[in-house]
């Protein structure tokens, strides 16, 4: 039963302050009373989250045991156990596009498969200024369901791509290799690894550089520069908004303390991490699960509903002490089929699905309308490649999570023909989004099970 709150406040409603605009989430006195919340304006919207790893995974150690609803979540997707009821193992699919064509298109899996990802496409082999790829899902609904937010689109990545340019692999231009996310065909969007720009995207109001520089210096939080507003809306508020407002910004401020500690770390003069931008966390686990916190926060002030995640790059060299692996991810790929060398491949394919899982968490923690994040989201994770020691690309490594609004069923593993076109389910997760096409890349028609 939703209570009568004791006034309506519209959808888009912002605190300001001093340089600062702050969006909050969905609160049920943007309702209108007496108005049933399935047939208001105001009801929870579908997001669309896109996470990518590269170098694919251990296949025998990803897929789960049996088909359906009667199966056993595997090694590597263990940590998942927590949301086996919101997700769904999609086997056997392929990506031929990210193959070569043909004679004299052989090398180059490691920059295909980004830029295959999410469209499906066969990318351009060139090095210089002409490429082309495919306009991907994020931004073929970004053109739709993201015009009704601040901004369309969020783009996020945890490791540098900007310092590399012209030729990448064998031919490729390093454009493909660094992003997910083609605006059109020849418009690839950069990715932000720095969650201290990430942030002020979300809740700047277009401040200078200057005077972002001089808040953060001053050390002054976002939500001091609001607390008159905040004051003026809790007042006016029922019970349970004023606990939803109160925990969004306690979100919001947690945030901001992780960054600026990260700010303070890093512009310490006795720690020479001359290659680190500020704002940007040491550790690697603490960067990717700020980056996932941003997304979710954004979701839940309806900031963004479309983002798109780098998890890591291709060809990426990070090593693991924290699992025990000295070797980089990219040697560690070229397992060679060595027993200890697949272990140490699982055990990192493992450790990024903990991460997914901190983000799924995140989102079913946090409340949205008459549910949570996650019962409104969808939420891919997935390679562009299978087993990276050949670089093939099927069986790829899929899962996808969330209730995508009502519109999937989870606890599900969903095993398909082989070689059946990724594409059919970059399909699939745009009718679900309400932006229904034709097709995308190679597909060939919906996974109507998904």
């Amino acid at each position: 039963m939703r209570f009568i709150t004791k006034k309506h406040i519209p959808r888009r409603t912002f605190l300001r302050g001093l340089g600062v605009t702050l969006s909050l989430p969905l609160l049920d006195s943007m309702i209108p009373a007496q108005t049933p919340l399935a047939k208001t304006a105001a009801r929870p919207q579908f997001r669309m989250a896109l996470c990518f790893i590269p170098h694919g995974a251990v296949i025998s150690n990803w897929t789960p045991v049996g088909e359906g609803e009667d199966f056993e979540l595997s090694r590597t997707l263990m940590p998942l156990t927590p949301f086996k009821d919101q997700l769904v193992v999609v086997s056997n699919l392929a990506h031929r596009n990210a193959a070569p064509a043909g004679p004299g298109d052989n090398g180059g899996d490691h920059t295909r498969s980004p830029a295959v990802f999410l469209n499906g496409v066969h990318p351009k082999r060139t090095d210089g200024a002409d490429i082309r790829a495919g306009t991907t899902i994020d931004q073929i609904a970004a053109q739709k369901i993201g015009q009704e937010t601040p901004l369309p689109s969020l783009e996020l990545a945890t490791e540098d791509f900007s310092g590399l340019v012209g030729s990448c692999d064998v031919g490729f231009s390093c454009a493909y290799m660094n992003t997910i996310s083609w605006r059109s065909p020849t418009t690839p969007l950069p990715m932000e690894i720095n969650p201290r720009v990430v942030f002020d995207r979300m809740f700047g109001d277009g401040a200078t550089a200057e005077e972002r520089l001089e808040r953060i210096q001053q050390e002054r939080s976002i939500l001091d520069a609001v607390t008159g507003d905040v004051r003026r809306l809790q007042g006016g508020l029922g019970a349970t908004d004023r606990n939803r407002v109160a925990e969004y910004l306690d979100t919001v401020r947690e945030i901001e303390r992780r960054i600026q500690l990260a700010e303070k770390q890093n512009s310490n003069p006795n720690i020479a991490v001359p290659s680190t931008p500020a704002g940007i966390p040491d550790d690697h686990q603490a960067h990717t699960k700020l980056m996932f916190d941003l997304m979710a926060v954004a979701f839940q002030a309806d900031i963004t509903r479309i983002s798109t995640f780098m998890m890591a790059r291709e060809v990426s060299y990070r090593t693991f002490p924290m699992l025990g692996i000295a070797e980089g991810f990219h040697p560690a790929s070229h397992h060679q089929n060595n027993p200890a060398r697949l272990d140490n491949l699982t055990k990192i394919n493992t450790y990024h699905v903990s991460l997914v899982a901190h983000f799924l968490e995140k989102l079913r923690s946090t409340p949205d309308g008459d549910g949570n994040l996650l019962d409104h989201s969808l939420v891919l994770y997935g390679s562009g490649m299978s087993n990276s020691n050949i670089h093939n690309h099927s069986p790829l490594p899929v899962v996808v999570a969330g209730g995508a609004a009502g519109k999937m069923k989870g606890g599900r593993h969903l095993k398909y023909p082989d070689n059946t076109p990724m594409a059919n389910l970059l399909l699939s997760i745009l009718n679900k989004a309400g932006v229904p096409q034709e097709s995308i890349g190679d597909s060939t028609g919906l996974l109507s099970e998904v």
